[in-house]
């Protein structure tokens, strides 16, 4: 007698996979769900840090100018901040000139919230620098 391929034998272990596939699916769904939050956070934080980077890398550049005036380095990197992000990263944005081997560098740190889904994480700042040489020397 012929048997088809999706038929058991009689007394055999009918049922015992029965439902199985709805708890894997269950289980690898939300395994899935975590990476994807895992990844997608990594990729919001490294955006940002370097977007405030480059905005410090700037706002020093413009400071360093030759006709600058002191406040023209936070007033150009907060607004490419605020223009790039949100002004919410910008709230603390401090510029200073400093002396590195004798040569003057303008100096701008940037401190901003830590974009964090949950409470998880480092102490929940950001403080990036940007820094640009002098040109009146």
């Amino acid at each position: 007698m012929m048997r088809s391929l999706g038929s058991r034998a009689p007394g055999g272990n009918e049922g015992v996979e029965t439902g199985a596939a709805i708890a894997d699916f269950a289980m690898v769904t939300g395994l899935l769900m975590f990476v994807f939050a895992a990844v997608f956070q990594l990729g919001l934080t490294l955006h940002i840090r370097n977007t405030l980077i480059s905005c410090a890398a700037e706002g020093a550049r413009v400071g360093a100018r030759v006709d600058a005036a002191p406040g023209d380095a936070v007033a150009r990197t907060t607004q490419m901040i605020d223009s790039a992000i949100s002004s919410r990263f910008s709230q603390n944005v401090t510029s200073s000139t400093e002396s590195v081997d004798g040569v003057d560098v303008v100096v701008v740190r940037v401190t901003a919230p830590l974009p964090l889904i949950g409470p998880l994480g480092p102490d929940n700042e950001l403080h990036v620098t940007g820094r640009a040489f002098e040109e009146a020397q």
